[in-house]
């Protein structure tokens, strides 16, 4: 059977879960997407909020397709997070390497063996024209948990998914009927409370969201940023399924903030290019280091913080203003000082008030 030899090549590729399913569309997909772009709960995600009704049905881009292979690929336990130390960042395990490059690999291998056999195929991951966790889904490959993520049998969330779209009238799965049960283990683990209701995440109180977003982080949710520079992995380390194959992950040391922030574009591109960048400018890697260095407020990373008030970028200037504000020394205030003599931006000057108003409410800042 065609069925069986794809799963084996997916299982050879280093696949965890692997399912077939009809490429019909997945019905009230779009309504509950619009929904929640219409009430701000997706904030400014495009991707498949772009066109709901296109990325809940396949057949509007490719209308010949008959069936999504779809598989799950684990990044555990080779991926790891970083080692607790001062002054250093955290990246999400997912961004720990480039991940996707084994999944388009087993995707690759499963649509050539499509082809050969005359089929027509497309693969689609991380692609706007498939919900690819609805795809899962329905294919059996795992459950919808309670953070919204895919969850499989034996590794739980630790997964990228992907499909390949064919032709081909292949044996179908079936939905799993496992789920979550009474569990809730996820919800509270959420530093944003961003986990609002079973399987419903308000995206603007997501960190993993917000710190791959542009623009300026919220006031409210800089602290709770910690050390992290890309991604948040809280609701899947709190998620029981997946909890045990931590133990063998591997440890792996964050970059410095020092580094972070002194690395020219070029450097950080070559090593961070496999992350989301809007506009591939790294300026949100800075911006999120800056915020991990006002909560780790470490003395040597005062000066190279207080250097971004000179930065040609107003909103590197912003988020410097703000750690400055978390250091509090004689230092800090007399930069906040200086910078406001010379500073014209509004969105600038008000992180520099805002500094200056922390200051006077807590003078016990060092």
């Amino acid at each position: 059977m065609i069925r069986d030899h794809l799963q084996e090549i997916a299982l050879e590729h280093g696949c965890v879960g692997f399912g077939v399913t009809t490429a019909d569309p997945f019905e009230g997909l779009a309504a509950v997407m619009e929904s929640r772009r219409d009430t701000g709960l997706a904030s400014t995600l495009a991707f498949t909020y772009r066109d709901p009704a296109a990325a809940s049905d396949v057949r509007r881009s490719l209308p010949w397709a008959e069936r999504l292979v779809t598989v799950a690929y684990g990044y555990q336990p080779d991926a790891g997070t970083a080692a607790v130390d001062t002054a250093t960042v955290r990246i999400a395990r997912f961004a720990d390497g480039d991940a996707y490059i084994g999944l388009r690999a087993a995707l690759d291998a499963i649509a050539a063996h499509l082809t050969d056999r005359g089929h027509r195929v497309a693969v689609l991951a991380d692609d706007s024209r498939l919900v690819d966790r609805a795809a899962a889904v329905r294919a059996g490959v795992g459950w919808w948990g309670k953070s919204s993520m895919v969850l499989v049998s034996g590794v739980g969330p630790w997964v990228l998914i992907g499909s390949v779209v064919t032709d081909a009238s292949l044996d179908l799965d079936t939905a799993t009927d496992r789920s979550c049960g009474s569990c809730v283990a996820c919800i509270p683990a959420c530093p944003t409370n961003a986990i609002v209701a079973d399987g419903i995440v308000d995206v603007r109180r997501c960190l993993a969201h917000l710190l791959q977003a542009p623009g300026v982080i919220p006031v409210e949710f800089r602290t709770a940023v910690g050390d992290r520079l890309y991604g948040c992995d809280d609701c899947l380390t709190a998620c029981p399924p997946g909890k045990r194959i931590l133990t063998g992950a591997s440890s792996v040391e964050g970059p410095s903030i020092v580094r972070v922030l002194s690395a020219s574009d070029r450097e950080l591109l070559e090593t961070y290019g496999h992350f989301y960048l809007p506009s591939r400018r790294p300026r949100i890697l800075r911006r999120n280091a800056l915020i991990a260095a006002g909560n780790d407020r470490s003395e040597h990373l005062e000066p190279i913080v207080i250097g971004y008030l000179g930065h040609p970028d107003w909103l590197l200037r912003a988020h410097a203003a703000w750690a400055i504000g978390k250091f509090g020394t004689e230092s800090s205030r007399a930069s906040i000082e200086m910078g406001l003599q010379d500073e014209d931006d509004g969105r600038v000057r008000s992180e520099m008030f805002a500094a200056k108003a922390r200051w006077q409410i807590d003078p016990g800042l060092r």
